[in-house]
C-alpha cells in the first residue's frame, strides 16, 4: 500500500538528504493508489483557464453565457468565489457546448494578462491594490492590445489560415509574453519593453492518416508553458479530431519547432510537474461529437505516459500547486475540480 502520509519533518529530511531526482523517486513511494477529486468551486460560467497565486488563491477565466458577461474570478482558500474583472466580450456560437470569450490568463506578481479570442485582444490589469471582495473592475476600462488585427494582416504564406483566435499565453525570457493563436496555428511574441508584436513560430499541418476529412489536419496550439529552456505547446488537432494524433511540441528560443512527444488526443492545456515534465489535459474523444466523461490528465514521461486521472467531463484548463495538487476546469458543468494524487 502506498498511502503513508508525508509529515513536514520527513519532507525536510528528504529535501536535505536527496537530489531532486531522488526526491521525486521517493515521493512516488508515497503516492496514493487513486487520485482524490473534489469539486472546489461550482456555479461558474464556462470556465476556461486557471492560475494559482503564491497565497493559494485560484484564478479562473469564465467565458460567460454569450451575453458579453465574461469575467475573471478568484477562488480563495476558503472556497469563496469573488469577481475580479467583469464585462468581457462573450458570444455563444451555434454548435458550441459553451460560450466563448476570455480564455486564459497569466499572473505576474500584481499584473494580470488575459486573452479574449472573440475580440482578439490582450488585456492587462494592475491588481496591486485589489482585494477579494472589492468592487470588480470593468474589462472596458482596462488597457488592451489588438492581437487579431496584427495576425490577420501578417503574411503567413502557404500556412495562412486567414483567421485569428488568441487562446493562451505564458511569460518567457525578459518578460516577453508568448501567445498561442488557435486559428492562425502560430505563437505571437509580445516584447515586454515596447509591446511590439511578431510571429515567433508557426505550426505546420500534419498528415491525415485516414480518408475522413482533408488530406492534412491543422495542428492547433492550445496550452503553452516555458520550462526555463524551451516552450512546450499542447495541440488540439483539427477535424476529424483523431485519437492519438495530437502532439506536444517543443519550441526553442529561436522559434524552431520539433516534436516533444506524440500519441495524444485533443489536448486543450499544459502545465509542468514539479520535475518539469509536461502534464497535459485531454478534452474528449471524438465520435458522434465529443463524448462526455472522456477527458484525462496525462503526465508525459519521455516516450511514456502516466494517466493521473480519467473520466473528466470536458476539461479546458489546468494549473498545479505544490507537488501533487492540480486544479482543472470543467467547462460544461461550470466547476473547478481539485485533484490530489
Amino acid at each position: 500500500m502506498r498511502t503513508k502520509p508525508i509529515t513536514p519533518l520527513l519532507l525536510l529530511v528528504m529535501l536535505g538528504t536527496t537530489s531532486c531526482h531522488e526526491l521525486f523517486d521517493l515521493l512516488d513511494e508515497f503516492k496514493p493508489e487513486e487520485a482524490k477529486v473534489i469539486d472546489y468551486a461550482s456555479g461558474l460560467s464556462a470556465p476556461f483557464g486557471l492560475e494559482v497565486d503564491d497565497k493559494g488563491n485560484v484564478w479562473v477565466a469564465e467565458a460567460g453565457t454569450g451575453n458579453n458577461d465574461g469575467r475573471i474570478s478568484v477562488i480563495t482558500s476558503r472556497n469563496k468565489v469573488y469577481p475580479v474583472i467583469e464585462g468581457f466580450t462573450s458570444v455563444f456560437p451555434p454548435n458550441e457546448p459553451t460560450a466563448l470569450g476570455v480564455y486564459h490568463m497569466l499572473l505576474d506578481d500584481h499584473n494580470l494578462w488575459a486573452v479574449n479570442g472573440i475580440d482578439g485582444r490582450l488585456y492587462h490589469a494592475d491588481l496591486s491594490s485589489f482585494k477579494p471582495g472589492d468592487m470588480p473592475l470593468q474589462a472596458s476600462e482596462l488597457e488592451s492590445e489588438d492581437i487579431a488585427t496584427f495576425v490577420l494582416n501578417y503574411d503567413f504564406g502557404t500556412e495562412d489560415t486567414g483567421e485569428s483566435n488568441p487562446y493562451n499565453l505564458t511569460m518567457g525570457p525578459d518578460g516577453d509574453i508568448y501567445i498561442t493563436d488557435a486559428a492562425a496555428n502560430a505563437i505571437i511574441r509580445r516584447e515586454a519593453g515596447t509591446g511590439t508584436l511578431s510571429v515567433f513560430t508557426v505550426f505546420p499541418d500534419i498528415d491525415n492518416p485516414t480518408e475522413i476529412g482533408p488530406p492534412t489536419i491543422d495542428a492547433v496550439p492550445t496550452g503553452i508553458v516555458f520550462d526555463g529552456y524551451r516552450f512546450l505547446v499542447s495541440t488540439l488537432t483539427g477535424f476529424p479530431f483523431l485519437e492519438n494524433e495530437a502532439l506536444i511540441y517543443q519550441v526553442d528560443l529561436y522559434g524552431n519547432v520539433s516534436i516533444c512527444q506524440e500519441g495524444f488526443t485533443s489536448l486543450t492545456d499544459i502545465t509542468l510537474s514539479p520535475d518539469k515534465k509536461p502534464v497535459v489535459l485531454q478534452y474528449a474523444v471524438f465520435g458522434q461529437g465529443f463524448a462526455p466523461m472522456t477527458g484525462k490528465i496525462i503526465k508525459a514521461e519521455g516516450q511514456e505516459k502516466e494517466v493521473l486521472l480519467e473520466e473528466i467531463n470536458y476539461p479546458l484548463g489546468i494549473a498545479r500547486r505544490g507537488i501533487r495538487t492540480y486544479y482543472v476546469t470543467n467547462s460544461v458543468d461550470g466547476i473547478v475540480q481539485k485533484v490530489t494524487y
